[in-house]
Parts: structure tokens; sequence; C-alpha cells
């Protein structure tokens, strides 16, 4: 007759806190292996979440070492657009260079509306003739120049097309430039962000305006003016002489019209408002 299979027994344990003294219980735990097993994995699993949530939430990551904090985010951004800006005044200065040169040999100069987009002047003695007939102005204005600039009058009065813009701020354009309802654009950049002149100028004002806030605004060569609305912080007073590319303002969002760090910009020229983005690649 077979024998009744017997039952396998669970090992149990206690863990127990009694008093040194008088041997009393206070407290006391059973398990099992299963239980210290599952209870000691949900402990690792909770401390590892915690530690994870700590660093990666709260300003504590900004001390693990290799971790951009604000100041080297800053730093990459002003970096960038000085980059930006020396990029298209080398090739600027290029496209002048080449175009001199040509003058000089008696042949066709190339069309100054390739400032902002040149990038390879290998592909200059390629031009077209119908680009080089577009530039006919210019040739003519360089040649009236006595040996090119030798005379008092060194200033070469160019079209708002052939001028270099420096970009004012490095952003995103949140609203763009409409001729009747928002003539001018609004850039969004973050917080500190160094406003910058585009032109070289004089400030004809710089103060505070309850709707627009701190407001700066530049005269420029050829009947051109530049306004800088919503700043935080104004760099320049009004009488100042400025060049392109030097700070001015830190982008900010006061005044009753602001909804946000931005900066309103707008560009006049010859009594009109214009679009900034067709001369300035933002």
């Amino acid at each position: 007759m077979a024998q009744p299979k017997k039952e396998k027994k669970t090992t149990r344990f206690r863990l127990s806190l009694l008093d040194d003294q008088t041997h009393e219980n206070l407290w006391d735990m059973r398990f099992t292996r299963t239980n210290f097993i599952i209870t000691a994995i949900s402990v690792v699993v909770i401390f590892s979440l915690a530690i994870f949530s700590i660093t990666a939430f709260t300003p504590l990551r900004t001390f693990i070492p290799g971790y951009p904090d604000a100041h080297s985010k800053r730093a990459a951004i002003m970096n960038a657009m000085r980059i930006d800006s020396l990029e298209t005044v080398v090739n600027s200065w290029e496209l002048y260079t080449e175009n001199l040169r040509r003058v000089l040999d008696g042949a066709d100069p190339i069309s100054i509306d390739s400032i902002m987009r040149l990038k390879n002047m290998q592909s200059m003695s390629d031009r077209p003739a119908k680009a080089a007939r577009q530039d006919s102005i210019l040739r003519q204005k360089v040649l009236d120049e006595e040996q090119f600039g030798l005379s008092e009058s060194r200033r070469r009065d160019l079209p708002i097309e052939g001028m270099h813009f420096f970009v004012p701020l490095k952003g995103v354009i949140s609203q763009p430039y409409d001729k009747i309802v928002h003539p001018y654009i609004d850039i969004t950049a973050p917080a500190n962000s160094v406003v910058k002149s585009t032109l070289d100028g004089t400030v004809i004002f710089a103060g505070w305006n309850d709707e627009a806030g701190y407001t700066i605004q530049i005269q420029h060569d050829n009947d051109i003016i530049s306004t800088y609305k919503h700043n935080q912080k104004l760099l320049k007073k009004t009488g100042d002489k400025v060049s392109a590319g030097s700070p001015i303002a830190i982008v900010g969002n006061t005044g009753s019209l602001s909804t946000g760090d931005h900066l309103h910009f707008e560009l006049w020229y010859r009594g009109e408002a214009v679009d900034p983005a067709k001369y300035i690649n933002f």
C-alpha cells in the first residue's frame, strides 16, 4: 500500500529586536526566503528610482561632471551667433574683393544678391551674364569713386539689398511680418540673451514705454532705422554711437503688450516698415 506523500515544509525566519537589559521584545518580524528576496529587490528598485528622479528632475543634475549648466548653454549660443556673423562678414568681403578685382581687370562684376547666398567663392567665375548685368549700378558707383575710395568720400551709398545686417537676436520668429496687421517681427530667445545692433549707427531713443517696455531705436546710414522693444535692460543711452554687432540690450518681457521673453524688432527704410527677414538670416 502506497504511503501518502509528505508536504514540503516552508522554512520561516524571525527577526526580533530585544531590550538588552530586560529582554523585552520590542519588535518582531517573520518572513520566508521568498518574501525576503522580493522585499530586497523592491527596496533596491525603489531606491534606484528615487536617486534617478532626484538627479533627473532637480537642480542637483548640474553637479554631474560634464553636464552643461546655464552658463555653458549661454556661452554656446553666443559662440554660435559670433560664428554665424563672422561667416557672413567674410563672405561679404570676399565678394567685394572679387568684384573689385573684376572691375580693375575690365570684367563684369558679380551680382550683389549673392552676398547672402555665397558659400563657395570658386563658383564666381561661372556666374551667368544676366547676374552681371543686374549689378551694373554697383559697377558704376565703384568706377565713379576716385581710385576706389581714395577721395574724401569713402562711404558707398548702397541700396538696402546690398547691405550686410548683423542678426540682432539669434532665435525663432514667433510672429512674422505682415505689412497691414503686423509690420514687424517677434523673435523668441532664452532669457538674458543679448540683443545686438544690426548696423552701425546712433541711438536716437533709449527709454521706457508703458506698452513696449524698455525700447531702443537706432538711426543708420541710407535712411534706415531699427527699433528693439520689450527689453529687460538697455545697455546704451540716447546719443551713443554703436557699431554693427555690438550689444545694446538684454532680451526681456517688459511692457503691457508683451506675453513672454522676446524681441519686437522693426526695420524702417526711407520712412516705410520693411520685412527684416528679407535681409537678415535669423
